[in-house]
């Protein structure tokens, strides 16, 4: 009679490969983890930078859509009877 164990030689692989990946999932969530942060970060600093160019964008279009609405030098000196009755 032999008394090897025959539960340890059916899964060789298993035993030689779980500590490499444990290491390996634990590591590759922390590098998840990392690259999600990362993204984030990104988007913040491009939310920074867009600020001020959408900023200039709509004031200029504000200066180009108002610019015919204020009222012109010759509009001021012209002064006429356009609201009073006859």
């Amino acid at each position: 009679m032999s008394n090897s164990l025959k539960s340890a030689s059916r899964f060789p692989i298993f035993q030689r490969l779980w500590k490499p990946a444990v290491v390996t999932g634990t590591g590759g969530t922390a590098v998840a983890i990392w690259f999600e942060e990362l993204v984030a970060f990104g988007a913040e600093i491009l939310a920074l930078i867009f600020l001020p160019i959408m900023a200039g964008a709509i004031y200029l279009l504000d200066i180009f859509m108002f610019k015919s609405r204020t009222p012109k030098r010759e509009d001021l000196t012209n002064v006429t009877d356009r609201g009073t009755k006859k």
